[in-house]
């Protein structure tokens, strides 16, 4: 039962490119802007000053954005610190789209969600990224023209989901992924098929789904015959009806089919059926288009018809498949029941009378039955009904799981073929396909037919279904290393049990019809919603993941496939579900707190990965249900490791590391709100580090709340401002944009460590298709608010920290990448060294090993040192040339190891900071304490961090002096000598003359030998 409930809740929602390129993506809009009436362009600024309701941000706002994104990357000061991904990968990511080559299956190209794209040519070995500097990395669909090199992708994950992210139109390559055009439909959003005529190259179709939180116009099929230069609307139903799936008839390319689905979806409701869905054909090559699914057809239509995908046989064209995602009650669903049973609908509107009148064994079973607390026995309840304690209704109220059940099992999963070209259709099997869709087949919904036997045929679904008698029976080709929540499947021309599949776990290939898989799941992709670390050495990195677990490994790992010798991957799965957020207790780094989807948390130890005790307050009799967020926030006090705080819709704590939650607060939100999807919950929760008990929590109807007692009593700190047509008199916009907006989803609240009063907050508007980065500071605990970062770029914001050691540097993660301030949020720059554009969901920061680690939602985890950018201060800054602080390196006997002869290794080079106001030519020289210079180089300096790569060899005219001060010095492997522990001083001279230097030093390390190199000679025998 509980896993029919969660199944249930989970319903609901939820290479730079040439100046050339930019010009002209700047012209298009500008003409776009130019067509639009200024009424409305003014209107809609005049609402974002006043935080009415939000509006979806345009693409031109989108596009300028862009602009903006180039400019912060390339003055960025801190674009050469670099990021390293610590994976993991064998969990994966989503997969939306597979193109395999028909002639070598072992090159093929794999689209994810929010990973990009990817291309192996040693089927599946290893992989390598080709799009990962465009605006966006979201991807709905791929189409690639093998003979000609050309791939076009269409942005926007089409699956509809709660991290669903937009894209912003069609890309193309004509050089095999090295290089990208950017060919239009910016308001495409989320793209569910392109498709190319097979015998021309330049005429394209493109499925576009639109937005996925507000109605568009810019939705329906669209075409182009020069190669995505223009492009024509040749089918269009309405403004919240969009083509999902499109097909070009293999054999007469002039007839398509599209599928066409209308769905409507918000932050507290999805609704994905309509009567706008339905099947289209067109036989001129998409100029006109005529419907298949209309009441003659036999073909599900009505208001309860959802995502449809479409298959054409290979052989005969007049055979087609489509699948359809049918959400009309099973007919055998109004099942009898005994006159006098009890069921949930006999407490609706039920008396006083009623109640009391119930025959108390049959009411004693309906009670265990729904897991009512085993103190409410029919006799007790009875009696406090009857004292007036509780009201008739109590269990009404104590069960109302509101619109996230549905009361009666629906059809789900059909197959339906047309032998007539889709003129009439007939379901094709007797059975229900259960356990294919739930109640969310909008995540899934596509058929797909073998090359060479058009009766072979593969639906993807929470399982992945195969028949091969034209889908009269059906049989399961899930594997125990195949993932659930399949989307996309491959079968070879040449041999169709080799199979390639995508899902929610990554890549799996067969060659026996799926009875062996493999998993090709090279890439580092995975989606992590939130991200922890801990104080071991070396420190642990944590992460909840999108349909696959809560992880956990060590931050100092370095992807390679030597674990596969022992089995023992350096990550370890923790916790299963969708993973959601960690916390750990650092007095023993072995204790943390983690959980799955809508709550469900438990205090897990690390080593033995057993859950110890589960965590979720319930409410009490008498009481509404709690509402959980689908990533449900918990906070682990930094001042009390005994204390977890706990947030529903309400405030809970435990002073016993989660045994005995107390519920401490009543409602935070603005209360329930109609719809199928949890909502008015709690979203974020964050506690002072200089006060304990001092609270803070953001809800995702857009409440912020401050405690001062630990929780006991809290008080609204959020600024509404009325929707006004025009500015408040005396009050100018710059004024009026302090405010915080009314209604938006709360992504973060961070108190400061430097200021008991300080706190910042993040609000994200993705949920109404607004992506203003909204980012906010207070420094009299949320008295009054001040708007920052108003130079971000139109990405909606996820996540704000702040630098340990200096107050002034803010982090900020948004839905495409990272960002910093050096001064408090006046400014912001790029701090992506390293970084693709990637959704950026959460931050942590060693303060210990001082790393920012960064959780992102489609290429894993990232760590960057912080020692240098710390040191951006107003001074640095100020000066032409400045060197920064070298922490001490560390000797290393072996150094000049260059591996075998036969696997030949780099030697290790150190990086020695320094901070230039500009471009210059720098001569850089390393001296010892006799101030003799043993090494000189010269390095072009951009502006900004700068590092200096030294391999810490002496120069080869410095080398007899080397030999005179250190007789006894020997040689390294590669026959030079290298700096032995001491003190040195490293000078930077710029044209200027101006000179200025670093002392470092190089310590003795615990052990001479590192590993890499020859090993003594008593030792090579043994």
């Amino acid at each position: 039962m509980l896993k029919d409930y969660i199944k249930a809740l989970e319903g609901g929602p939820f290479l730079f490119l040439s100046f050339s390129f930019y010009q002209k993506r700047y012209l298009y809009f500008e003409n776009l802007l130019r067509m639009r009436k200024i009424c409305i362009l003014l209107s809609a600024l005049v609402c974002h000053a006043v935080f009415a309701q939000p509006v979806p941000t345009s693409a031109e706002e989108r596009a300028r954005g862009l602009d903006r994104v180039q400019s912060m990357e390339l003055n960025s000061l801190v674009k050469n610190v670099s990021f390293r991904n610590v994976g993991p990968n064998i969990m994966s990511g989503r997969v939306t789209d597979l193109e395999v080559n028909p002639a070598d299956p072992t090159k093929f190209y794999v689209a994810y969600a929010s990973g990009g794209l990817w291309y192996t040519e040693n089927n599946g070995q290893s992989f390598v990224p080709l799009f990962d500097h465009e605006e966006v990395m979201t991807i709905g669909d791929i189409a690639v023209d093998w003979a000609h090199n050309i791939i076009w992708i269409g942005t926007g994950e089409v699956n509809s989901s709660r991290s669903s992210y937009a894209g912003n139109g069609v890309y193309k390559s004509a050089d095999a992924g090295k290089s990208w055009i950017y060919c239009g439909l910016p308001e495409s959003h989320h793209i569910g098929k392109i498709a190319v005529n097979p015998k021309d190259p330049d005429m394209v179709f493109v499925a576009a789904l639109g937005h996925l939180y507000s109605p568009n116009p810019d939705r329906g099929v669209y075409k182009t015959t020069d190669g995505g230069q223009t492009w024509n609307k040749v089918l269009y139903v309405n403004d919240t009806t969009g083509a999902v799936d499109l097909m070009i008839d293999p054999n007469v390319p002039d007839i398509m089919y599209a599928c066409m689905w209308q769905r409507d979806r918000r932050a507290w409701n999805f609704s994905g059926t309509g009567r706008g869905s339905g099947i289209y054909k067109s036989t001129d090559a998409g100029e006109s288009w005529s419907i298949l699914s209309d009441s003659a057809s036999m073909f599900p239509i009505g208001n309860k018809v959802g995502r449809i995908g479409i298959g054409v046989s290979y052989q005969h064209n007049n055979v087609v498949y489509a699948v359809v995602d049918d959400q009309f009650p099973r007919p055998d669903a109004q099942q009898q029941t005994e006159p006098d049973a009890i069921t949930v609908e006999t407490f609706k509107d039920i008396t006083k009378e009623q109640f009391l009148a119930l025959d108390n064994d049959k009411l004693n079973a309906f009670l265990q039955q729904n897991y009512i607390p085993k103190e409410f026995t029919a006799e007790v309840l009875k009696q406090k009904i009857l004292d007036s304690t509780y009201s008739a209704s109590v269990l009404s109220d104590y069960l109302d799981a509101g619109d996230y059940v549905f009361d009666l099992p629906i059809r789900g999963c059909e197959v339906y073929k047309s032998m007539n070209s889709g003129v009439t259709w007939e379901k094709t099997h007797d059975m229900y396909l259960d356990d294919m869709y739930y109640t969310y087949g909008y995540y899934f919904g596509k058929i797909f037919v073998s090359p060479v036997n058009e009766n072979k045929i593969i639906i993807t679904g929470v399982q992945i279904l195969m028949s091969e008698d034209g889908g009269k029976t059906w049989k399961s080709i899930d594997a125990p290393n195949t993932h659930g929540d399949h989307h996309v499947v491959w079968m070879d021309p040449k041999n169709d049990k080799h199979i390639i599949i995508g899902n929610d776990g990554g890549v799996n290939i067969t060659y026996d019809n799926g009875a062996h898989w493999f998993k090709a799941n090279n890439p580092p992709v995975g989606q992590f919603y939130s991200i922890e670390v801990d104080d071991a050495e070396p420190y642990n990195v944590y992460g909840g993941l999108q349909d696959n677990g809560v992880w956990g490994g060590p931050s100092n790992y370095v992807a390679n496939d030597s674990w596969m010798q022992d089995g023992a991957y350096p990550y370890a799965l923790l916790y299963w579900g969708d993973g959601m957020q960690v916390r750990a207790d650092r007095r023993d780094n072995n204790m943390i707190y983690t959980g799955f989807q809508y709550g469900y948390y438990a205090r897990v130890n690390r080593s033995t990965r057993q859950e110890e005790i589960s965590i979720r307050p319930r409410h009490s009799m008498g009481e509404k249900p709690l509402r959980f967020n689908w990533e449900t926030p918990i906070w682990l006090s930094r001042h009390n490791s005994d204390v977890l705080y706990y947030g529903s819709n309400r405030f809970h704590r435990s002073l016993k590391q989660g045994a005995e939650m107390e519920t401490l607060s009543g409602d935070l939100t603005n209360g329930k709100k109609k719809g199928d999807v949890p909502y008015a919950t709690l979203t974020c929760i964050y506690e002072s580090p200089l006060r304990f008990g001092m609270l803070y929590c953001g809800t995702d109807d857009g409440n912020i709340w401050i405690s001062k007692d630990g929780g006991y009593n809290w008080n609204k700190i959020n600024v509404f401002i009325k929707k006004e047509t025009a500015p408040a008199k005396g009050k100018t916009p710059a004024q009026i944009v302090n405010a915080i907006p009314s209604g938006l989803w709360v992504s973060q609240v961070t108190a400061s460590k430097f200021s008991v009063d300080r706190v910042y907050a993040t609000l994200n508007g993705y949920r109404y298709d607004d992506f203003t980065p909204y980012v906010f500071v207070s420094d009299d605990q949320g008295g009054t608010w001040k708007r920052i970062g108003n130079d971000l770029p139109y990405e909606p914001v996820n996540v704000i920290a702040e630098d340990p050691v200096n107050e002034n540097i803010l982090y900020v993660g948004t839905d495409n990448g990272l960002y910093v301030s050096l001064n408090r949020g006046v400014s912001f720059m790029a701090f992506n060294g390293g970084l693709p554009r990637v959704a950026v969901h959460d931050i942590a920061i060693q303060e210990r090993e001082n790393d920012i680690v960064i959780g992102t939602h489609g290429r894993s985890i990232y760590i960057a040192s912080l020692d240098e950018l710390q040191q951006l201060t107003p001074d640095i800054m100020g000066k032409e040339l400045a060197p920064l602080h070298v922490p001490d390196l560390t000797y290393d006997a072996g150094r000049g190891y260059t591996g075998s002869p036969y696997a030949p290794e780099a030697v290790s080079e150190e990086q020695f900071p320094y901070y230039s106001k500009g471009d210059a030519q720098v001569h850089v020289e390393v001296r010892d304490e006799n101030d003799h210079v043993l090494h000189t180089g010269t390095i072009r300096a951009g502006k900004g961090i700068n590092y200096y790569a030294y391999d810490l060899a002496i120069d080869a005219s410095a080398t007899e002096d080397w030999k005179n001060a250190h007789p006894d010095a020997e040689k390294g492997p590669d026959e030079r000598y290298y700096l032995l522990p001491g003190n040195y001083t490293i000078a930077y001279t710029t044209e200027s003359m101006l000179v200025v230097s670093q002392p470092f030093t190089l310590i003795q390390a615990e052990q001479g030998y590192r590993g890499g190199g020859s090993p003594e000679p008593e030792e090579a025998g043994k």
